[in-house]
C-alpha cells in the first residue's frame, strides 16, 4: 500500500529533523531572535516579518537535508 510509504517518509524526515535543527543553529538562532523582536509586549507575529531570516533558515535545512545526515 502507498499509504504505508508515506508515513514512513514522513517518520525518517521527523527522525532527521534533530540532526538537520543542530546543524543550523545559527540560523535558527537568528530566526527566533527576530521573532522575539517582532512580537515584544501584546504584538502578534505577521507574515513577512522575519522572511529573510526564515528563508535562510529554510535554505540551510534544504542543504543539509540534501547532504545527507547519518
Amino acid at each position: 500500500m502507498s499509504g504505508t510509504n508515506v508515513w514512513t517518509r514522513s517518520r525518517e524526515r521527523m527522525r532527521r529533523f534533530p540532526e538537520l535543527f543542530a546543524q543550523c543553529s545559527g540560523e535558527a538562532a537568528v530566526y527566533g531572535k527576530c521573532v522575539t523582536a517582532t512580537t515584544t509586549g501584546r504584538q502578534e507575529l505577521r507574515k513577512d516579518l522575519c522572511v529573510k531570516e526564515f528563508n535562510a533558515l529554510k535554505t540551510c535545512f534544504v542543504t543539509a537535508a540534501k547532504k545527507g545526515v547519518k
